[in-house]
C-alpha cells in the first residue's frame, strides 16, 4: 500500500497529533505568560507565533500581536494551514477517502471534531482558553482511544502511529525549544517556573515526580522530556516506538527496497543518540544544539519517509 492510501494514513497521524500538540503548547503559554517579559502585549503573543513556526504567514494578514488575532490565526483559521482547525479538518478529509479501510469510530470522532471546530469563534476561546484547550485535548485522546482498541494492527495502523509518533518527537522538541529560549538570561527560580508549566502541559509532572522526587533541576526536567525511557511523550520515547512501526511494516518483494532501510537506520540513529545521551548535553546553552539537532532531524526524517513511502503528488495540503 505504498501510494495515496498509506500518505493519507500516516498524515492522519501526524495531523491528529499536531492538534493535540497546538493545543499544549498555547496552553504552556498561559502558564508562563505572567514572566515579566510577558507584560509587553507583542512580545507576549509574537512569542507563541514563532514557537509555531508561522511568523511570516501570520504578518500577511496582521500588522500586530493581538490576543484575539493569534488565538484567531492558530486556531480556527481555515486558510492557514497549521492551524488547529486545519489540522482536525485535513485529518477529517483523510479519513473520508479511507472510509472502506478503518473503522468508523474514528470517522465519527474526527467528524464531529470538525463540525464542532466550525461552530467555535475566538470569543469562546477567549471566554475560558483553558477549558476550550482542554476540549480539544480530550477529543483528540477520544481518537486516539479508538484508534487503539479496534484497529487491526496491520500496515495501516503502523502508519497513522508512524506519523503519530514523528510528530510527537518534532513538537516536544519545539515546546523545549520555545521555552528554553525564553529562559536566556533568567534568574533559575524563573527557568525552574517555565520548565515546570512544560511537565504539566504534557501530563508529565506526577510522573517527573515519580523519578525524581523532590529535585526540579531544569538538567532534571529537560532530561526527562528528552531522554527518558519509559514517559510517552518524551522525544526518545517517540523515537523507540517510532523505528517500531516503521520495522513491522509489513511490504511485499516489489515494495522493499533501499528507501524503506534508508528511513529506518535513519530512525535507529536518531534513537541511538538518544539512548546514549550524557546528562551534561542538556545542561546550560548545550541543550539548544541537542534540540535544533533533534528539530532538524526529525523534518529531515519526514522528508526521507516521503521519498521512501510515498507517491510524489501526495495528499498532504
Amino acid at each position: 500500500m505504498l501510494n495515496r492510501n498509506a500518505e493519507a494514513l500516516f498524515w492522519i497521524g501526524r495531523y491528529i497529533e499536531r492538534a493535540e500538540n497546538h493545543a499544549r503548547l498555547i496552553d504552556v503559554h498561559y502558564h508562563i505568560q505572567q514572566e515579566e517579559d510577558f507584560q509587553a502585549e507583542g512580545h507576549k503573543w509574537s512569542r507563541l507565533i514563532d514557537a509555531l513556526g508561522v511568523r511570516n504567514e501570520y504578518l500577511q494578514q496582521f500588522e500586530s500581536f493581538a490576543e484575539q488575532d493569534v488565538l484567531s490565526f492558530i486556531t480556527l483559521d481555515l486558510g492557514n494551514a497549521n492551524s488547529l482547525f486545519s489540522c482536525v479538518h485535513q485529518a477529517r478529509n483523510n479519513l473520508r477517502t479511507l472510509r472502506q479501510h478503518l473503522p468508523s469510530e474514528l470517522w465519527d470522532i474526527a467528524n464531529g471534531f470538525n463540525l464542532w471546530l466550525g461552530e467555535q469563534s475566538v470569543a469562546d476561546i477567549m471566554s475560558g482558553p483553558h477549558q476550550f484547550y482542554q476540549q480539544v485535548k480530550e477529543r483528540t485522546a477520544m481518537f486516539l482511544g479508538a484508534e487503539q482498541s479496534v484497529m487491526l494492527r496491520g500496515n495501516e495502523w503502523h502508519f497513522i502511529e508512524s506519523g503519530r509518533f514523528l510528530e510527537r518527537a518534532e513538537n516536544t522538541t519545539r515546546i523545549l525549544q520555545a521555552v528554553t529560549v525564553s529562559c536566556k538570561s533568567k534568574e533559575i527560580n524563573s527557568i525552574y517556573t517555565q520548565l515546570q508549566a512544560v511537565l504539566k502541559s504534557v501530563s508529565g509532572y506526577q510522573a517527573f515526580r515519580r523519578y525524581y522526587a523532590d529535585d526540579m533541576s531544569p538538567e532534571c526536567i529537560l532530561e526527562f522530556l528528552i531522554v527518558n525511557a519509559y514517559f510517552p511523550r518524551s522525544i526518545r520515547f517517540s523515537f523507540h516506538k517510532l523505528e517500531e512501526h516503521l520495522a513491522k511494516l509489513e511490504l511485499d518483494s516489489s515494495e522493499k527496497g533501499s528507501g524503506h532501510e534508508k528511513v529506518i537506520r535513519q530512525a535507529g540513529k536518531i534513537k541511538a543518540d538518544l539512548d546514549y545521551m550524557e546528562k551534561e548535553e542538556m545542561s546550560g546553552d548545550l541543550v539548544d544544539d541537542v534540540l535544533n539537532s533533534l528539530k532538524i532531524s526529525c523534518q529531515r526524517l519526514g522528508k526521507t519517509m516521503e521519498g521512501a513511502f510515498f507517491r510524489r503528488e501526495g495528499v498532504r495540503v
